[in-house]
């Protein structure tokens, strides 16, 4: 084959940085923007918060009289504090020196009131086995048994259980220790489940809710009982199979009652009351609010900061044309330019999507969620005139806040059910209405999937019993059997 030179023309996407830019703006949540525009004020010199700059008169005015006060108030320091200038060579035998003299604050006794409490707080968060290290070692123990003790509290879960088996925690200890026998690790055991949260250290739910009966009073009445059905009924419990329950217990159903409300004030994961995990705070994008009938959708100022050009830098770049500096700002001015843009396009196709989420879901602002239409990505995408992934980007992360709660954008889509009259009712819709059902239903008689289906299809709403079954499960309703009561 011979060799030539061919010239084409095409057309192809290319991923610019100022695009690349603005799609990561897009997908950042408000925490994570303002991180990002913090690291930007932070590189670049010439971006600047607006509201740094536009201090009025009045406040330059009183910026200068509080000036003037503390440099007053300097002055009459320096007056009192000439006193020790005179001071007298000897004090009176009888006499000390406060007597004399007042003796001067620090500076941190002046401003202890003033401190803020986050200053004395941990730095780490505290785990569920540092809280049990530090009640052990407090204990008037011996070194082997606190040892045996930190082999346990390693062998616990974030809810206080067991991971291991005792006996191999119990050859773990005596591989170290060859004289430690049954009864110190029965003992270590003992001492392990009267530390701060009652029912640490067991094998599971039921050991942890019989130590914190153990620990009840004398006097508590149905102790006793309730030691019994948790240590010997048990299953029958998690089956709630009452009649069972009152036949083997021999009991009516008045006791049994109040041997499960005695059972319900105890904690089957003892090591959740530890919270180790960090608070995670969620700052809304935007806030729907009603006026006059209408609903309003305004960006939060908070979560998108306004930010600008330094005007000083700016002017820098005019009066150095040439200059090695002027080249240096140039760049970092066009960068700012291209960051504002991208900002700025984030909150305009943020506020666009929002309004338009907004009014398709009037229904839910003014009824609540029975009342949520059915709604996918594709229907704003084309009403707006964007992509699919643009609208994707804006909804993940993002938050609503509306007289009804915090919601995610992502809350507001879901799919739909065919109904008799022809029309479609969404699957928020459906949960809300499984939810209304089974708040409202018998306690001793509860409803069952196929009958909560047959309710919804008089209603007009066509779903499967298996339907059923998976939107209760995903609002975390238990199945009728488990929800029976006495």
């Amino acid at each position: 084959m011979k060799q030539s030179l061919q010239l084409k023309v095409s057309q192809s996407l290319a991923m610019t940085p100022q695009l690349q830019q603005a799609i990561k703006l897009l997908q950042l949540s408000s925490l994570e923007l303002q991180a990002e525009i913090q690291e930007a004020l932070e590189a670049n010199p010439l971006l600047e918060l607006e509201e740094e700059n536009k201090e009025t008169k009045e406040e330059i005015e009183s910026n200068n009289a509080d000036l003037k006060e503390k440099a007053l108030e300097k002055e009459k320091e320096v007056d009192n504090n000439s006193q020790f200038d005179e001071i007298p060579d000897d004090l009176p035998v009888d006499s000390s020196w406060e007597n004399e003299y007042e003796p001067i604050q620090t500076s941190s006794a002046q401003h202890e009131d003033r401190a803020d409490f986050t200053e004395y707080t941990s730095s780490g968060d505290i785990t569920l086995q540092d809280h049990l290290l530090e009640q052990i070692l407090l204990k008037k123990e011996t070194k082997v048994d606190k040892h045996a003790a930190l082999i346990i509290i390693d062998a616990i879960d974030d809810n206080g259980h067991l991971t291991e088996p005792k006996d191999a925690l119990l050859l773990t200890i005596q591989k170290e220790y060859p004289e430690f026998d049954l009864d110190d690790f029965n003992c270590v055991f003992t001492m392990l489940h009267n530390l701060d949260p009652i029912g640490i250290a067991c094998t599971g739910p039921a050991e942890s809710m019989c130590v914190q009966l153990e620990h009840l009073p004398k006097n508590t009445p149905h102790v006793e009982s309730a030691l019994n059905l948790l240590n010997n009924h048990l299953e029958f419990l998690a089956n709630r199979d009452y009649a069972r329950i009152k036949k083997a217990m021999k009991i009516n159903d008045e006791i049994l009652q109040n041997i499960l409300k005695l059972i319900q004030t105890l904690n089957p994961k003892p090591g959740n009351i530890i919270d180790s995990g960090n608070t995670e705070y969620i700052v809304p994008d935007v806030y729907i609010k009603k006026h006059q009938d209408h609903w309003r959708v305004e960006l939060n100022s908070e979560s998108a900061p306004r930010i600008s050009i330094n005007q000083y830098y700016a002017n820098l770049i005019k009066s150095n044309k040439g200059k090695e500096s002027s080249t240096f700002l140039k760049g970092h001015m066009q960068e700012a330019k291209w960051f504002i843009k991208s900002l700025q396009s984030r909150n305009d196709t943020l506020l666009k999507v929002a309004i338009s989420i907004v009014e398709k879901q009037q229904s839910f602002m003014n009824y609540g969620e029975v009342k949520m239409k059915p709604l996918i990505l594709k229907e704003i995408a084309d009403e707006l005139g964007f992509h699919e992934s643009t609208i994707s980007r804006v909804t993940n992360k993002k938050y609503m806040h509306t007289p009804r709660g915090i919601f995610e954008f992502k809350y507001f889509f879901s799919s739909h059910v065919s109904t008799q009259s022809g029309q479609e009712c969404s699957a928020t819709a459906i949960r809300a209405m499984i939810k209304n059902l089974v708040d409202a239903e018998n306690t001793k008689k509860p409803l069952s999937d196929n009958k909560m289906a047959n309710i919804l299809s008089e209603e007009g709403i066509n779903v499967a019993r298996r339907t059923i079954a998976k939107y209760r499960e995903s609002i975390n309703i238990p199945p009728s059997n488990e929800r029976k009561h006495i």
